[in-house]
């Protein structure tokens, strides 16, 4: 039998999970693993996905996986390819996002420890504190149990990403393929999650039919154990009103009538109040409020429960009355049968119109702002043009700062798996790297990005990509010339002393054109639907450079709730000019 390399043993290894895509730049020491791709992935199919920049290859694995449920892999070249690598996988880490991270390593009689090799680098410690579990590989016949290490470790428990660091040599390596063993996943790793203590859900139980004000709150445990069908039957039955973290819209239709608006009036009413919260899969951390007072009810009087595959975010940040470990989908199932064992349906509670109608009378403003024809463009306005274009169908990627913030509050999201953010790392570039990633996994869907001029220019390259690959996303920047969210907190703590946050003028929509891509800048507000009508026609990639108003995006809707979390213990008092 014919010898093969390590390259090609590991894409044989890749193959046997199913991996259809990997997403990166290519290296020297990737060769033979690049070939192999070549030869022996694609007529099975799988394609490498060359980006402009390895951070963005991270983040378009990380979309990928948010919206197929499939394990995202990246890799980049060894020491700078490693480096730029980190910030797409630091963001997966903290989102809990499942990924398996290759990077190779100079030969492996050069390192730990190393000897002066041009490039070398620590991978396995620089990339140890952002991912689940890493190791090196410095042996042929290693490759596919270090492979099954990686997917073991990056799909169970709490989700993230597993790294691999091969040496050059070992993918260089020829060796016999017999023997072998290439096992399929259910051999190796678990497959079933665990489904919770009966004790506890009996507690649980008890205490939901007990309560006058139950609410139920989603995190993105939720999403990645696909349990949204298990929430609408359980909130429905319960009729309770369902309130999600950031990352989790969509798992009920944004105009279900039990479902409240992340971080909106009506939401924050309901989890204030409510006697009983059933906590599903979030973390309760900073987003949440930490799950405080008075965003939240007192411990002392709410009741909590807390679901959770990971035992060590059960009580973090929140004291709860009742733990249950398990994966959502599992656990919400089981809650349901006993609750439809215990009792009937519960009629529409009085609580669930006030708290709707708390949010009717908040969104009131903003849906007047966003029918505003005023020049420069409302922030509002362009968001909301942008949603009724794109329909109920559409995924939409939002990237950080200001433009975030509106669109976090004039999006509709109506189906699971729609809204990508990068939401616990909050970090900028990732809103078109989302959107390709997304495009991939679903062509037939539509895929657009709202964020600011900033955040555009941090992975403006991978416009190029989408030419490249042809993914006619849109990608509508809202431009402010300004770190918008950053001017605006000076705006508010200093009056208006503003150092460091002022960009200069830049066509963005040129810039796109000379990628190959579609560009139109929109300094009107009814010039903008034309504008995407004109950019989903041209059938490329397409940049919308919409020219808004600096003064009014200061302080965008919530601003002054998150400066405060940001700035929690700060004064700033002897600061004002």
């Amino acid at each position: 039998m014919a010898g093969i390399t390590g390259g090609e043993l590991l894409v044989k290894a890749l193959l046997r999970e199913g991996v259809k895509y990997v997403f990166g730049i290519p290296g020297g020491q990737l060769t033979t693993f690049l070939d192999a791709i070549h030869r022996v992935g694609r007529p099975k199919g799988m394609e490498f996905i060359m980006t402009r920049h390895e951070s963005a290859a991270a983040s378009m694995a990380d979309a990928y996986c948010r919206v197929t449920g499939e394990v995202g892999v990246c890799c980049g070249t060894v020491g700078p390819g490693a480096l730029n690598l980190a910030a797409g996988v630091a963001a997966a880490y903290n989102d809990g996002i499942p990924m398996v991270v290759i990077t190779p390593q100079v030969h492996s009689n050069r390192c730990y420890p190393f000897k002066g090799s041009q490039q070398q680098l620590n991978q396995v410690d620089f990339l140890k504190p952002i991912t689940k579990w890493n190791a090196l590989v410095h042996c042929w016949e290693r490759i596919p149990e270090m492979v099954q290490w990686a997917f073991r470790a990056a799909t169970t428990g709490r989700p993230g990403p597993a790294h691999l660091d091969i040496c050059v040599d070992t993918l260089f390596q020829v060796r016999e393929e017999e023997g072998v063993k290439l096992p399929p996943p259910e051999r190796y790793r678990p497959l079933n999650p665990p489904s919770g203590d009966e004790e506890a859900m009996d507690r649980a139980v008890e205490l939901l039919l007990k309560a006058e004000r139950p609410l139920l709150h989603a995190g993105g445990g939720v999403l990645r154990s696909g349990a949204w069908e298990e929430v609408r039957e359980l909130a429905e039955y319960l009729q309770m009103p369902v309130t999600t973290s950031v990352s989790t819209r969509g798992i009920l239709p944004e105009d279900h009538p039990l479902l409240l608006l992340p971080k909106g009036a009506g939401a924050i009413f309901a989890e204030s109040t409510a006697d009983v919260v059933l906590c599903v899969g979030c973390t309760m951390a900073e987003l949440e409020y930490w799950g405080r007072p008075p965003l939240w009810g007192d411990p002392e009087a709410q009741r909590f429960i807390q679901v959770d595959i990971d035992p060590q975010v059960i009580g973090l940040n929140r004291e709860v009355d009742v733990a249950v470990v398990g994966d959502a989908r599992l656990v919400l199932r089981k809650l349901l049968e006993k609750v439809r064992e215990a009792t009937g349906p519960s009629p529409e509670r009085i609580t669930n119109t006030q708290y709707r109608q708390a949010e009717k009378e908040a969104v009131a403003a903003l849906e007047e702002a966003s029918r505003s024809d005023a020049k420069p463009i409302h922030p509002a306005r362009l968001v909301r043009e942008a949603v009724e274009f794109f329909g109920r169908e559409a995924i939409v990627a939002v990237d950080g700062g200001n433009m975030g913030l509106w669109a976090l509050n004039g999006v509709r999201v109506y189906r699971p798996r729609s809204f990508l953010w990068s939401t616990d790392m909050g970090m900028l570039g990732t809103g078109l790297p989302f959107a390709l990633g997304a495009k991939l996994a679903c062509p037939e869907r539509p895929v657009y990005v709202l964020h600011g001029d900033g955040a555009f220019m941090l992975n403006n390259h991978e416009v190029e990509t989408a030419v490249r690959y042809n993914l006619p996303v849109v990608d509508i920047i809202g431009n402010d010339r300004a770190w918008g969210m950053i001017k605006g907190a000076q705006h508010a703590a200093f009056g208006g002393r503003y150092i460091g946050v002022d960009f200069g003028e830049t066509r963005y929509d040129r810039l796109a054109e000379a990628m190959g891509a579609f560009g139109v800048r929109v300094e009107d507000p009814k010039d903008i639907r034309p504008a995407l009508e004109e950019a989903v026609r041209s059938g490329k990639p397409a940049v919308i450079d919409a020219l808004i108003d600096c003064q009014v995006n200061l302080e965008p809707p919530l601003f002054q709730i998150y400066l405060e979390v940001a700035l929690m213990g700060c004064d700033l008092s002897g600061c004002n000019p």
